[in-house]
């Protein structure tokens, strides 16, 4: 089973990227189910309902998003109707929408299902916070794995050791667990002795001359004076990154393998 994860797609520059490199990426790898993390899609902060349906209408199987999954009213007040949009599993009951979630796919001519899980660290975020990752883990993962072997997490944390934590926690129990949320692309891919693939953070998808896929001026005025200014995405340079894994029997990663791909206008030679 192959599938492509898109990192976190940031404002027009990460859907123009998407729009212009998915078609490539699934003509070249063939990907059973394709992940993508849309947090910042809409501004580069949240994900709007029009974009939400617009991803998946690209080709996106399942949308994931994280810590600004309630920045936009229209998504918020829509999530119980969009299955195919993930939130955070570890928020309280009340929150809408659901954090996991298992799929059906064809793979080789045969039915497989895969399930998808987000988890939210705890450390540094300041709108929304989550119940302890690690004291749920072992029942989320039981309760998928009598569905399927095939399971990827996506771990949406800021501080690498809490990542790097979560990874052993898991190693054995899941097929992958993928960081998301830093923006910036880590090379310490592995498969971990349990034959779990992870990754500090797949990076993002959008404007790679940018601060984090935001406007560089607007974030260092925000430094300077702390004002958050949320208003301008960035656009110099749009492109795609991400992982393909693959994985074998029983769920166990065989390979992981990061993407990283320029989107070109098509004026472009």
């Amino acid at each position: 089973m192959k599938i492509l994860y898109i990192a976190e797609i940031i404002g027009k520059a990460g859907v123009f990227a998407l729009k212009k490199c998915l078609p490539l990426l699934k003509e070249e790898e063939k990907p059973d189910f394709i992940i993508a993390c849309a947090d910042g899609a809409t501004g580069g902060k949240g994900l709007g309902r029009n974009h939400a349906a617009y991803i998946k209408k690209l080709g996106v199987d399942v949308i994931n998003t994280g810590d600004y999954c309630f920045f936009k009213k229209d998504l918020t007040e829509n999530l119980s109707t969009l299955p195919y949009v993930l939130r955070p599993i570890n928020l309280n009951n009340e929150a809408p929408g659901q954090g996991s979630r298992v799929f059906r796919i064809k793979v080789a001519g045969k039915e497989e299902k895969v399930a998808v899980a987000v988890i939210l660290g705890q450390s540094g975020f300041y709108r929304l916070h989550g119940n302890n990752p690690f004291s749920g883990i072992g029942s989320l993962l039981e309760r998928l794995r009598q569905e399927t072997p095939y399971i990827v997490l996506d771990f949406h944390a800021q501080a690498s050791a809490e990542k790097q934590t979560f990874f052993a926690m898991a190693d054995g129990l899941c097929s992958a667990v993928i960081g998301s949320h830093t923006r910036v692309q880590t090379s310490d891919e592995r498969i971990l002795p349990g034959a779990t693939a992870v990754i500090s953070d797949a990076g993002r998808s959008g404007s790679s001359e940018s601060v984090g896929g935001c406007c560089i001026e607007s974030s260092i005025n925000e430094y300077i004076s702390g004002i958050p200014d949320w208003t301008k995405d960035a656009w110099d340079k749009p492109e795609l990154q991400g992982l393909l894994l693959e994985l074998g029997d029983k769920g166990k990663a065989l390979s992981i393998k990061r993407i990283c791909m320029q989107a070109k206008d098509d004026e472009q030679t």
